[in-house]
């Protein structure tokens, strides 16, 4: 007989009391009856309560300087630069017209801009660096820049962002720099604008602030075509942070939450589902300059061997470098744990044994579980709109509506398409009318392109589980219908831990092809070959050999279904394009874009012979 499981760390969840209305047409809208609190009318207000209460208390910190130690802003220092910063920006003309925008990637003066921008009623525009710094043409950059129109651009090294500012029209543009001046234009120093003294402009300005005024501009990758700007209320934002707060309250005691994370602050996840909270609750936010990728992890190690979140959140990609460094280091592991409430992953489903191997580390190290937790939403929403608020005993759910969120489901091909109703929903898309008009139904649902299934189909309280976008579903010849988002969850989960994340291919074509990137450091790991190339690794035979067999089994745990049965697969070593529009900055994968442009590998998959690197599964 098995012992029972340890308890999880103890969080007080809202209350999971849920109406269900059911139509006759088969639709379904769920929402909370427990009402939604009152929220602030804007953000700043948060910035100038955590000044006023505690101005001492730590808000942000970032590595600086050749001996990285840590840079740190406390509350009141940081509105002291807001608001001389809010009277440099009005002086400048800026307002609701004239946007900032902010090329730059996480940083303590990206956040301080963001908030003087918000103080002067000019909403803030942070724009992906990729754009900037990957892009060979800037065709995203220039076309974001000709539709927003910014009156200012903050980069925080000039010469690094030299190319890309050259590509644009700057006329009547502000350029400020932190570290160094451009030098194929003129710029400001940041700490320049920043030593502006503060008059009774920025007050009255703050006063101005309503809860529809825009905040910020977030660009969305987009299924196709370019990034559309998504209009961020301070409304949305603010109601998002109730939501979110509501759901899982983090207070313990006195304790000061302590967040360290690296997503991006240009993404709705990193910008405001995290961002936001934090600020709100007077967290302390290491910004990390690690990534969830070889050689860059490192960097994220040795600012867990010295913070302790009370938060913490990543990618599944970043969870399995992080648990293979957590199982050769326990004192790592310990002072990772020893505070830690939540762990939050979002970008695509964990693995179950990754999960248990996280478990197995909490445990290990404090004799208890830690919930693992992700929401669900989108730019468009603010974003989060569900969640599981309550303990889980696995990952993959995206829970029940927060309070305030109304979330209709619609049937199609045996799940539901999701749409969302409530005070987080954006307004429109910047200066686009009829993408905004197509975006809502006729009850103003907005229309999100997700689909979901009930958990149990017999109690909706269970929750709902993510079933990919609706869009990207299809039918094989033979007439049988793929869920694509299912099953390249399963097919990830299946062949865990070997790859990363995947293609589904199978459009009018007689079978499932899968085209896969593998997962570098594990594969690593299985190859015994610590520098082994992404090209080493795809032509391996026991990676290769792994793959295969995970795919049968995930074939016979569906019993036959062909819409569950990869046939064939190949592994890619070159990773996903941001030119190409197949990678968002979380790490989404755009299914249709990325078959679009490895259309020649589609069809070696489906060649006649196949050639020797197609894994042939059956």
């Amino acid at each position: 007989m098995t012992s029972p499981l340890p308890p999880f760390r103890k969080i007080d969840w809202m209350a999971r009391d849920i109406a269900v209305e059911r139509r006759d047409d088969g639709i379904i809208v769920l929402r909370s009856n427990v009402p939604l609190g009152d929220y602030a009318t804007h953000l700043p207000s948060f910035l100038d309560h955590w000044a006023s209460a505690d101005p001492e208390r730590l808000w942000l910190a970032q590595r600086a300087g050749p001996e990285r130690q840590w840079r740190k802003t406390t509350y009141g220092e940081a509105k002291r630069i807001v608001d001389g910063l809010t009277q440099a920006l009005l002086d400048l003309g800026l307002g609701p017209e004239r946007p900032v925008a902010i090329l730059s990637g996480n940083s303590i003066e990206h956040a301080l801009m963001t908030f003087a921008a918000m103080q002067a009623r000019a909403p803030a525009a942070p724009i992906s660096p990729a754009y900037s710094l990957m892009s060979e043409d800037h065709v995203k950059l220039k076309t974001i820049f000709a539709h927003i129109k910014p009156g200012l651009v903050l980069v925080q090294d000039g010469p690094l962002f030299d190319r890309a500012l050259a590509a644009l029209d700057l006329d009547g543009v502000t350029v400020v720099h932190v570290a160094r001046p451009a030098t194929s234009v003129a710029s400001r120093a940041f700490a320049n604008l920043a030593a502006t003294k503060p008059t009774d402009a920025v007050s009255r300005s703050i006063a101005s602030i309503t809860p529809d005024t825009v905040g910020k501009l977030l660009f969305t990758s987009g299924s196709t075509g370019m990034p559309k700007g998504v209009i961020n209320t301070q409304k949305m934002m603010c109601a998002n942070v109730q939501m979110i707060r509501q759901g899982r309250p983090m207070g313990r005691g006195d304790q000061q939450a302590i967040y360290l994370d690296w997503m991006p602050w240009n993404h709705t996840m990193g910008g405001n589902a995290l961002f936001n909270p934090a600020l709100a609750e007077g967290g302390a936010l290491y910004i990390d300059d690690g990534r969830p990728q070889p050689g860059a992890f490192d960097e994220t190690l040795r600012n867990l061997r010295e913070i302790s979140p009370t938060y913490y959140a990543n990618v599944p990609a970043g969870y399995a470098m992080l648990a293979a460094a957590l199982e050769r280091d326990d004192e790592l592991a310990k002072r990772f744990f020893s505070r830690l409430n939540l762990m939050a992953y979002g970008g695509a489903r964990l693995p179950d044994d990754l999960y248990d191997r996280m478990q197995a580390l909490a445990m290990k190290a404090t004799g208890e579980r830690i919930v693992f937790f992700t929401g669900w939403g989108s730019t468009e929403t603010a974003p989060v709109s569900t969640a599981p608020y309550w303990n889980t005993e696995r990952a993959g759910y995206i829970g029940l509506p927060y309070a305030g969120v109304e979330l209709k489901m619609v049937p199609v091909g045996g799940k539901y398409e999701l749409r969302i109703r409530g005070p987080n929903v954006m307004p429109g898309y910047y200066g686009q009318p009829e993408l905004t008009k197509a975006a809502f139904d006729e009850e103003g649902f907005y229309k999100i392109g997700d689909a979901g299934t009930f958990a149990d189909p017999n109690d909706p309280s269970a929750g709902l589980i993510f079933s990919g976008r609706v869009v990207e579903d299809f039918k094989l010849t033979t007439g049988t219908f793929v869920h694509v988002g299912a099953l390249r969850v399963e097919a990830i989960a299946s062949a865990s831990p070997v790859i990363q994340d995947a293609l589904v291919a199978g459009q009018d074509r007689p079978f499932i092809g899968l085209l896969a990137w593998p997962n570098l450091e594990s594969c690593r790991q299985m190859m015994n070959k610590p520098q082994a190339s992404m090209q080493e690794v795809c032509d391996n035979a026991a990676v290769r050999a792994h793959l295969r067999e995970g795919l049968r089994k995930m074939a016979q745990t569906a019993h036959g279904a062909s819409s569950m049965r990869v046939a064939r697969a190949m592994l890619m070593s070159e990773p996903p394009s941001i030119d190409g529009n197949e990678l968002t900055d979380k790490g989404y994968i755009n299914q249709r874009a990325g078959l679009e442009r490895r259309a020649a590998l589609v069809e070696r998959l489906y060649a006649e012979q196949p050639s020797a690197d197609v894994i042939v599964v059956n």
